[in-house]
């Protein structure tokens, strides 16, 4: 902390006025007495001391020395000289914070009100200890004498007692409610805060991780009756209430440190805080505040140390805050941070005006421009943070006049041209980040040769650039000793770089894609690594029986040539050996690596079956057997492995169903089983894996129907394959409730029914999801990368580290009837959607255009009619098209995205289109088509004329008969009339032969 001295400082002074003042006094008053002869432990207070011991719990014997006549002696307890009265019980932990449930020293159980015996303590602290969420003893606000009371980081629950209120003479109060240990602590609360009107002489206040939100409208009302104030530590507390206008603190005249960060504010600045002129310390990060600051006057800051603004969002004003800063503060601000804002612009000239800055970090910002040489003016600066922002341009060479430097970080810019060799000027240097830039040229010894307390260097580079190389000798020697290197995509040598021995302190090394093509020495395998990652080279060889490393070690070495049996011995963590020539089966003890947490040995020529000792992997969440030549059932033993989250068995050649053991993994996220020869349903096992954002099934034998209930309990499904499978049934509408998911392939299968017209609700696929900027950067996928084979542009693709931003629907080679939804246009950044082969009719939705994102589309081998749609042209993205075997008709645009498709291929078998590509001319197929139609209507009345003659004559038949057959009396009188009818045609046909008869007679005789 910039500001440490300062504050070094006033604690020493104020923790000797609270030490010496009592000693004072009680060694004067014991001098007129007896002549100032020491005094023994007093036997009530050695026997309180017992009484608090026994309640205590004590797991590592810290309390051994509490025995005897003499408690002054003991561990943890001062007496005072003269009196021989207890003033002090220090019996904080001291365990090492470095690592998690490492508290083995912590004391626990119960505190005993004995303590009230030792009427002349003082001071009391009980912090880093373990008390398991005891409430806080409401008699600790007794002691009548005690000036310094530390509870911090102890685990206590409840609520803190207002009977502390009583404790008029203390000076220090930490409560401090974090734990260092575990970040689960019970939370210890406040409801009201009016009893800290009683700690007249307070000066030093930590309630950090206390839940103020009770108390969150008058926390400053009750802070402000502290008039002796000097430190205020309130971080983590949950408060929102931040007054903007009068100043609530008007009688803390001599507070010289705040400590706000971590709350839930959500205001601006207030100005009154930049009025307390006592301020040197000012801690306001990730206490969502935000902009604008433009009004705010920062003159009466001239005694500003430290100036912590982070994690906020206070926009594009930060440049203004600067400047206003330097006008005042230039000659007492030593560390600056207002990184993870949204701070816009060029760095200003301002910054070289505060001539004692000593940290200025700046990360995570909009700042764009070349580096500013503002900074070379800034001669004290030991930590420099840039990274994460747009600053472009060379490092300049006057860096290397920054002899102070400690830590330089500059990852993740637009920064390009070659690394200055003034670099190695930096005698201070420690720690150097340079990762995610443009660099070229040529890394030298000369970049190392003063940098002797070089710790941590790091030269990660994306593979789309990889113009730097390292030109280092084989016998070189550095100067330094490195605890952690990362370089990757550059080159460093061909052979493996024989200086790395010399790192005796190495424990992180990662040399990705640095052009190594080697056997990795033997003296490698010996170092204590945490971190191990030699991916994407060309290394060969075998591995030791034996992998062994620090606990909790990664070992990525994955891509690479490397080959023989897999140890059969593992201690590390996390083991990535995909993509290599690994052979033989998986031994058959694995399951004894008992500290695996991982492990991936996917792409290799591993065979015989995946062993049932893969069960006892207790602490198993990652495994990766994919694409290998792996056989049998998978195992039916897996029901312990409660942390597994991602399994991948894919393109090997398992058999049999889905064990029944899954439907217990409720966490499971990734389940990748495709390519495979499994069988059976299997859905039922997958009904409880609510939390899958990946499910892979496609090219088995699986059956049945998609069940309904995908869509209401796997919500959080992004990428769904069934493909090549044996599927029936309608496509459930319930896929459409799965608003992450952007890739569903159900290619080739049975299904039938209709596309769901809900299929538009697939929110995913309309909005644009952005890569990472740090995608291919190898330290975050230390889990599982994705990977997923999808047919896009007509060919099969394995898609990895692009997938998250690859949108797909694939509803091929199915049974599908009826029309596209035209719903299913507002999927406006779907990259792929294939319907071909299925029975699809209808026309092209008119506004398909409004899918811009479409990168392919497959409508043939369909029984859609009508135009291409004209608005299709607008879709610039769209690069691959096939609407071949279909009954479309019209001209083929020729704008746009359409002039680029010369195949005739992609829209053959249509007989009604024209135009380019095709030979068929418009103007041509017109006049046919006019002659046709006339034809057509000739053939069309031809067609009505006996379709009328077969209609008419059996409904007429039928209508009569039936009636006949039906009806008696209809029969009887139809029979009737019939032979009426006959008999008067009979006799009209008699009387009109014989009359005709008659009349060519006569003509014969006077003719």
């Amino acid at each position: 902390m910039a500001s440490w001295k300062t504050t070094l400082l006033l604690l020493t002074l104020f923790l000797l006025s609270l030490f010496l003042e009592p000693l004072l006094a009680e060694a004067t008053i014991i001098n007129s007495i007896d002549g100032g002869m020491n005094k023994g432990c007093i036997e009530v207070e050695r026997k309180a001391l017992l009484e608090f011991k026994n309640g205590l719990i004590d797991p590592s014997g810290r309390l051994s020395s509490w025995v005897g006549a003499d408690c002054c002696k003991w561990k943890g307890v001062d007496c005072n000289n003269q009196t021989g009265h207890v003033v002090k019980v220090d019996l904080k932990s001291g365990g090492d914070f470095s690592r998690l449930g490492g508290g083995f020293s912590r004391l626990g159980g119960e505190i005993s009100d004995s303590l009230l015996d030792l009427k002349h303590l003082n001071y009391l602290d009980l912090s880093f200890n373990d008390f398991q969420g005891i409430p806080i003893p409401n008699f600790l606000g007794s002691f009548e004498r005690l000036r310094y009371l530390n509870l911090s980081h102890a685990r206590f629950g409840g609520m803190i007692p207002p009977h502390l209120g009583n404790l008029s003479q203390l000076r220090y109060l930490d409560l401090h409610g974090g734990d260092y240990y575990n970040f689960s602590a019970p939370l210890v609360r406040v409801h009201n805060l009016n009893w800290l009107s009683g700690l007249s002489s307070l000066k030093y206040l930590d309630l950090g991780h206390v839940n103020l939100s009770k108390a969150t409208t008058n926390w400053m009302q009750a802070v402000n009756m502290l008039p002796f104030l000097l430190e205020l530590h309130l971080s983590h507390c949950e408060l929102s209430h931040f007054p903007q206008y009068s100043n609530p603190f008007v009688n803390l005249t001599s507070v010289s440190v705040i400590d706000l960060s971590y709350n839930n504010f959500n205001t601006t600045l207030p100005g009154w805080l930049f009025n307390i002129s006592t301020l040197m310390d000012l801690y306001l990060n990730d206490a969502t505040i935000k902009g604008p600051i433009l009004h705010v006057n920062l003159l009466s800051l001239h005694n500003l140390v430290t100036l912590d603004l982070s994690y906020n969002n206070i926009g594009s004003e930060g440049i203004e805050l600067v400047n206003g800063l330097s006008a005042c503060a230039n000659s007492s601000l030593e560390e600056l941070n207002l990184g993870y804002n949204q701070f816009g612009g060029q760095l200003p000239d301002s910054l070289g005006l505060f001539k004692n800055l000593k940290s200025l970090d700046l990360s995570y910002n909009n700042f764009v421009g070349p580096f500013p040489n503002s900074i070379q003016h800034l001669t004290n600066l030991e930590r420099l943070d840039l990274s994460e922002n747009s600053i472009s341009g060379p490092i300049p060479t006057w860096i290397g006049n920054l002899l102070r430097m400690k830590r330089l970080v500059l990852s993740n810019n637009l920064m390009n041209g070659t690394i200055p060799k003034s670099i190695g000027q930096l005698r201070e240097l420690i720690v150097l980040y340079l990762n995610w830039n443009a660099w070229e040229g040529v890394i030298s010894e000369i970049h190392f040769s003063n940098l002797t307390k070089l710790t941590a260097f790091s030269l990660l580079l994306s593979p789309k650039n990889q113009s730097l190389r390292f030109h280092l000798r084989p016998e070189w020697i550095p100067p330094f000793s490195l605890e952690s290197i990362g370089v990757c995509n550059c080159y460093v040598s061909l052979k493996f770089p024989n200086w790395l021995r010399t790192q005796k302190r190495l424990d992180k090394l990662i040399l990705i894609n640095v052009g190594i093509s080697d056997a990795i020495p033997e003296w490698l395998w010996k170092q204590d690594f945490l971190l191990l990652e030699l991916s994407r080279n060309q290394l060969y060889g075998t591995l030791p029986n034996s992998l062994s490393f620090r606990q909790g070690a990664l070992v990525d070495l994955s891509f690479n040539r490397l080959g023989g049996p897999l140890p059969l011995r593992l201690n590390v963590s996390w083991l990535y050996l995909g993509n290599n020539l690994f052979s033989g089966p998986i031994p058959l003890n694995i399951g004894e690596s008992s500290s695996l947490e991982a492990l991936d040995v996917s792409s290799n020529l591993l065979n015989g079956s995946i062993p049932s000792s893969i069960s006892k992997l207790k602490d198993l969440e990652v495994i990766d057997l994919s694409n290998n030549h792996l056989s049998g059932k998978i195992p039916k033993n897996w029901n312990d492995l409660h942390r597994l989250w991602t399994i991948d068995l894919s393109k090997n050649k398992l058999s049999g169903g889905i064990p029944s053991w899954i439907s217990s993994k409720s966490s499971l996220t990734d389940l990748i089983l495709g390519d495979n020869n499994l069988s059976g349903e299997p859905f039922p096992s997958l009904r409880n894996c609510t939390w899958l954002y990946a499910l892979d099934l496609g090219n088995n034998r699986f059956s049945g129907e998609i069940p309904k209930w995908i869509g209401e309990r796997m919500s959080s499904l992004k990428q769904l394959r069934l493909r090549g499978n044996m599927f029936t049934g309608d496509i459930p509408e319930q896929l459409c409730w799965l608003s992450r998911l952007h890739i569903l392939d159900l290619a080739v299968n049975n299904l039938s029914g209709s596309i769901p017209q809900c299929l538009g609700n697939l929110t995913a696929l309309s909005f644009v999801t952005l890569l990472d900027r740090n995608f291919d950067d190898p330290s975050i996928h230390y889990s599982y990368s994705e990977r997923m084979e999808l047919v896009v542009k007509g060919q099969s693709m394995e898609f990895e580290s692009i997938l998250p931003i690859v949108n797909l629907i694939d509803l091929s080679s199915n049974n599908i009837w009826g029309e596209i939804p035209k719903e299913i246009t507002t999927l406006s950044t779907l990259g792929t959607l294939n319907l071909s082969r299925n029975q699809l009719t209808g026309k092209i939705p008119e506004k398909i255009g409004a899918m811009q994102g479409l990168e392919t589309l497959d409508l043939s081998c369909n029984c859609l009619s009508g135009p291409i749609p004209p608005s299709m042209s607008s879709i610039t993205s769209l690069n691959h098209l096939n609407l071949s075997h279909n009954r479309l008709s019209g001209p083929i645009p020729t704008t746009n995205q359409f002039s680029t498709f010369n195949d005739p291929s992609i829209y053959e078998a249509n007989l009604g289109l024209c135009g380019p590509p095709l030979s068929t001319n418009c103007s041509t197929l017109n006049d046919q088509d006019h002659k046709d139609e006339e034809e057509d209507e000739v053939e069309w009345d031809m067609s009505w004329f006996f379709i009328s003659m077969g209609l008419g004559f059996p409904v007429g038949f039928w209508a009569i008969c039936g009636s006949l057959v039906l009806k008696k009396s209809w029969r009887q009188a139809y029979f009737r009339f019939i032979d009426e009818t006959r008999d008067r045609l009979y006799v009209f046909t008699a009387v009109n032969v014989a009359r005709l008869k008659r009349k060519m007679e006569a003509n014969g005789v006077h003719g």
